[in-house]
């Protein structure tokens, strides 16, 4: 009996040797990458709060900043849903609809369910007079029991106007 207590002793220090230095090893590519997403999402609810207080170019400037950010995180580490919606925000605020479209498509093709993607894709269908489409969103949505769901339908409604 004593003998398994000191085997597994030794294999819990060995794992948590091992999980300490690999966590280690990569550290600085993990959490430049890290620090640069948290930079980005920093920069959009400056820019979020700014628009509520109308300071539009302020806003805007931080989307750029945040958009750049995320261009150059998506190409050192592609494929990532939620980057993917970020790149479709900060796109879409901009002004360009078409590139922002995209960025959530490519988000869906990885993720169909995600939720942000697909409020944020439907309202832009809104916007851009697609309703259809739109309410192909808003049925993606139906069975999240999220926010997201009545947020959209009310923005697809035109009891409010998308605050995004």
């Amino acid at each position: 009996m004593n003998i398994l207590k000191i085997f597994f002793s030794i294999l819990a220090s060995f794992l948590i040797t091992i999980n300490l230095y690999a966590a280690g090893s990569d550290s600085n590519s993990t959490s430049k990458i890290k620090s640069d997403y948290d930079k980005a999402i920093k920069l959009i609810k400056s820019a979020k709060k700014y628009e509520i207080d109308n300071k539009i170019k302020k806003a805007e400037k931080n989307y750029k900043k945040a958009n750049k950010i995320l261009i150059a995180y998506n190409k050192k580490k592609p494929g990532n849903a939620d980057i993917l919606n970020y790149l479709g925000f900060t796109t879409r605020k901009l002004g360009d609809f078409k590139n922002g479209e995209k960025y959530y498509l490519q988000g869906l093709a990885i993720e169909p369910k995600h939720v942000g993607i697909n409020e944020y894709l439907g309202e832009l269908y809104v916007v851009t007079g697609r309703h259809n489409l739109a309410i192909e969103r808003l049925e993606v949505l139906s069975d999240c029991n999220c926010e997201e769901y009545q947020e959209l339908k009310d923005i697809i409604a035109g009891k409010k106007v998308s605050k995004y």
